[in-house]
């Protein structure tokens, strides 16, 4: 394999040598497809209904807007790379990549954090709830949830790239994950690994901090509630956030807080794989499925599009 350039990078894959190639790029290419599809969609709904005009969709958008921004940043090139022999990226291209994965995926941390606050607020203090989370909060919300996760990739993507690179240039993984590329340092970087994960612990901790608070509280509530049917109401209120949370922050879990001993080349590539390609697939579905509001302006949006196809034909058959 011959490099363009003496400080490309060369991406491995998610399966080093691929016996069946074509294979792996139809299924990841039909994830991608659905995951921006249902993200774009979940984008649709939410502007066009007005029944979906609340704090809590306004924040679901954001969240597939990461979602699908998210997605873009990696699988791509995947695919590409799984046809194509030449599978460099330049230092650019791999710090380009670095900064808005970890914006992203930190913006993704702090916006389910502050979604569970909402959540609270819902069911703890409905009385309250439009002005808790009036729309200027909720602007602050997102706004912070974006500035936070790009003040993760400013402070490490410098840093991550100013190392000097003079082993393989092979990088046993997908897209450009920081534990990945500065394995192919020529310098000691244990102590900045150190510093980078006791950073990612501590941005962890803020919005698993801001969850717990919020379900203790909202559990606390609901055992108090006399009516069957307000439990109902709260649980299915809450359902969808809890499994999201639990999908994504699991696979953080293992990639910043477990020990390195836990991890491997193609331990970090599956997890990697995880919460990069299915994860976006699956929150815009877990939402859609298990959420009575966004299934009826879906369907009712079909019905439109139907109607106006009909129309439409009927038009062409008279001008016939």
């Amino acid at each position: 394999m011959k490099m363009q350039n003496s400080t490309d990078f060369i991406l491995l894959g998610l399966i080093t040598h691929p016996m069946f190639p074509g294979l792996i790029f139809a299924v990841v290419f039909s994830i991608f497809v659905v995951a921006v599809t249902a993200n774009v969609v979940m984008i649709l709904l939410i502007h066009v209904d007005s029944r979906l005009h609340t704090p809590m969709y306004f924040l679901l958008s954001q969240l597939s807007i990461m979602d699908t921004v998210y997605i873009c940043i990696t699988v791509p090139k995947m695919l590409q790379d799984l046809l194509s022999k030449e599978k460099t990226i330049s230092f650019l291209g791999c710090a380009v990549q670095i900064f808005l994965y970890l914006t992203l995926i930190g913006g993704e941390f702090f916006l389910l954090g502050l979604m569970a606050y909402d959540r609270y607020v819902a069911v703890c203090n409905p009385l309250r709830y439009p002005l808790l989370m009036n729309r200027r909060i909720c602007l602050y919300m997102v706004v912070g949830s974006w500035v936070g996760g790009s003040l993760d990739g400013f402070m490490l993507t410098p840093v991550t790239m100013s190392f000097p690179y003079c082993r393989s240039r092979e990088i046993n993984h997908f897209f450009c994950e920081i534990p990945a590329v500065l394995k192919l340092s020529c310098v000691d970087t244990s102590l900045y690994e150190t510093l980078m994960y006791s950073c990612c612990v501590l941005m962890l901790l803020i919005p698993i901090s801001i969850i717990s608070v919020s379900y203790t509280r909202i559990l606390i509530t609901v055992h108090r509630m006399n009516s069957a049917e307000g439990r109902r109401k709260a649980f299915a209120t809450c359902s969808s956030h809890i499994m999201v949370v639990s999908i994504f922050y699991g696979a953080a879990f293992y990639t910043n807080v477990l020990p390195h001993s836990y991890h491997t080349p193609e331990k970090d590539k599956v997890v990697s794989a995880f919460y990069t390609i299915l994860t976006p697939m699956l929150n815009p579905l877990i939402y859609s499925l298990r959420n009575k509001d966004v299934a009826t302006a879906f369907r009712k949006m079909l019905g439109r599009c139907t109607s106006s196809q009909r129309i439409r034909g009927e038009n062409i058959s008279r001008t016939c």
